[in-house]
């Protein structure tokens, strides 16, 4: 008998029959409020009339022209979009499918472009499952382990998780940069460093923001040592923290690299780098390309969802939502045994739970997250132990919809940890 790999494991017991907006319909005949968004990806909320539409016009037309082979208006139109977003001389794009294969294309560019082997990545990471970004991922041993040996010249350096060391966000951040210092003085020499690549917010590793001082050190220290700064904004960009990057934050830090996907086409899939020219012309004649990067139903329906961000502001819900819901796990995790931390940026945010002695408690977390589904809200799981629930709604959810996700959480909270009481 056929069937899925035993160790594709729904995270919820539902199967969508359909989906709009913030809500999925299963096949049980309910409604379940769904705060995993295809963790991250359907950014303008589950079959937005716009990007339907775009798709469907598109599917009509032209549903693939490999785009070394023939260009096609998507693509094109998508390129101009993105210039009205992309940082500060970024103005230079390659697209792939996935965004593994986007934090390679920008392994590969900033390797190329310096003609240095090693990259330093930081600790709580995650940047994809393939071999080379399995091996710059450290968010957990389940996304690297069993396949060794992986990709040399990986360095890693610490992330200034603050809870974690049970410090002070300043304390932390002192630290992480004093200890890539260290790094650069006893691992990889500065002149053999081609990169640095970290997360706005750590998304897998538990969503940690990254203090803006601490990418304020990185741009200085890159700058200083002719290192590429790469940010990965997979799941961080196009409005997810409140800002429509998760860079933003730091108002005055540009990255050399940017890496983007998930939340770009609202569910297609849709992923690439941003460079200035200057450095992506650097790149090896034959170094970028694909079948599939840049397909045209996906580059249509990317445009439409950045005309959705726009015309609807979303990045401005983003926030304004972001802020009340944050304000309600932070109500419940007051009155609730074992929420030791609530965090995170925008519609980007985490509880983080633990037992009586500080030890990460992922049986609490577990249980707290099926009662969720129990509840019709649908959630998902992270962090190194995965004793953190994270939350993660399409952009384009309103007050009505966060309340009803915080109705449920604090039931889910409250029936979730009895057995701990």
């Amino acid at each position: 008998m056929i069937s899925l790999s035993p160790h594709l494991r729904q995270a919820t017991p539902v199967t969508a029959e359909r989906g709009e907006g913030v809500y999925l319909y299963g096949t049980d005949g309910r409604r379940y409020l769904d705060f995993t968004a295809g963790i991250g990806v359907t950014s303008t909320g589950h079959c937005h009339p716009r990007v339907v539409a775009a798709a469907q016009e598109q599917i009509g037309k032209l549903i693939h022209g490999q785009y070394t082979t023939v260009m096609h208006q998507p693509l094109q139109q998508l390129v101009e979009r993105l210039g009205d977003v992309l940082p500060a001389g970024l103005d230079s794009l390659f697209f792939s499918n996935s965004g593994s294969e986007a934090v390679e294309a920008a392994l590969r560019l900033a390797r190329q472009a310096t003609g240095r082997p090693n990259i330093v990545v930081f600790h709580g990471g995650f940047h994809g499952r393939t071999v080379a970004a399995a091996s710059m991922t450290t968010s957990g041993t389940r996304f690297r382990s069993g396949f060794s040996p992986l990709m040399s010249g990986v360095a890693v350096a610490p992330f200034p998780t603050a809870f974690r060391y049970g410090w002070y966000q300043e304390t932390a951040t002192r630290f992480a940069l004093r200890e890539l210092d260290y790094l650069l003085q006893t691992v990889t020499a500065p002149q053999e460093t081609a990169a640095f690549v970290v997360e706005p917010v750590l998304g897998e590793g538990g969503y940690v923001p990254a203090d803006p001082d601490f990418l304020r050190g990185l741009r200085e220290r890159a700058d200083r040592h002719g290192i590429v700064l790469v940010m990965d904004e997979i799941q961080t960009g196009f409005g997810r923290t409140g800002r429509f990057w998760g860079h933003d934050h730091a108002d005055d830090v540009r990255p050399d690299i940017i890496t983007i996907a998930k939340g770009l086409a609202s569910g297609f899939p849709l992923s690439g780098i941003a460079a200035s020219h200057d450095l992506m012309s650097k790149a090896h004649p034959g170094s970028q390309g694909g079948t599939y990067g840049g397909n045209a139903v996906a580059c249509a329906a990317a445009v439409a969802t950045l005309d959705v961000i726009r015309d609807e502001k979303l990045v401005e819900n983003a926030d304004a939502m972001g802020r009340r819901l944050r304000t309600g796990l932070e109500d419940v995790a007051d009155t609730a045994p074992g929420i030791a931390d609530v965090r995170g940026l925008g519609l980007m945010l985490a509880s983080e739970f633990v037992t009586a002695d500080g030890s990460p408690d992922p049986a609490t977390a577990t249980r707290v997250q099926q009662a969720a589904a129990a509840e019709g809200l649908l959630l998902l799981l992270c962090g190194p132990w995965n004793n953190v629930v994270r939350m993660i709604p399409a952009l384009v959810i309103d007050e009505t919809a966060v309340d009803e996700g915080l109705r449920a959480w604090k039931a889910a909270v409250e029936a979730g940890t009895a057995a701990t009481s």
